[in-house]
């Protein structure tokens, strides 16, 4: 039995076709994948958009916190700056590791729950510009060394009592130091307290408490 063949334009007629459905089929598929892809992209912005926006909130908390906190800690101090138990020390050194050592380690007694004086302390290590800025009743201890340049200890806490009279002062030096020449050199001057350096912070937290007594 013979098979019939199809005419040629017949079968390139239906080659078209099929190719054409083909291509139909691709189309829509990839537009359904595109699709996908377009949703999934969209949830992820979405969730990533959430998580930005959950970052902030914690961030802006974090921050909320953290002034609050500071505001707190400011209020607290100048609370506590009013109260008969504050004392303010003022510090004047040529060395500035000696005043940051001694500020930090006057100030670390305040956190001691046994301690009842809160120390505030101020730090100069130019004694020209210490007195220049110096507020008369103000401060209730001066911690004052000896050898500075520009002007010495004595100098300075002579020009020192010509502007608060009541003021205590108590001398720190390295070395040794005659206080019968220097009274008569200084009949201004107490020389009740001295302090020898080099010093631990417990002797000087000691002595300074003592002398504020």
């Amino acid at each position: 039995m013979r098979r019939k063949h199809r005419p040629k334009n017949q079968i390139i007629t239906i080659n078209k076709k099929m190719k054409w459905t083909s291509n139909l089929l691709l189309l829509a598929n990839y537009s359904i994948n595109r699709s996908e892809v377009e949703i999934i992209k969209s949830t992820e912005n979405s969730s990533n958009h959430r998580i930005y926006n959950n970052n902030n909130d914690e961030d802006s908390q974090s921050r909320s916190t953290t002034t609050i906190s500071i505001s707190s800690k400011k209020q607290e101090e100048e609370e506590l700056l009013l109260s008969p138990f504050a004392k303010r020390i003022l510090i004047v050194d040529d060395d500035t590791d000696i005043i940051f050592t001694f500020k930090k380690g006057l100030e670390a007694e305040n956190s001691n729950k046994n301690n009842k004086t809160f120390f505030k302390v101020y730090t100069y290590n130019d004694p020209l510009e210490a007195l220049s800025q110096f507020k008369p009743n103000f401060y209730d201890l001066l911690l004052v060394d000896i050898n500075m340049p520009k002007m010495n200890g004595f100098e300075f806490s002579t020009k020192i009592l010509e502007l608060d009279i009541n003021v205590r002062i108590c001398f720190m030096s390295s070395g040794l130091i005659n206080q019968e020449a220097l009274r008569e050199q200084y009949p201004s001057l107490s020389f009740g307290c001295f302090i020898k350096k080099p010093v631990t912070i417990e002797y000087l937290v000691r002595r300074v408490k003592a002398e504020l007594e």
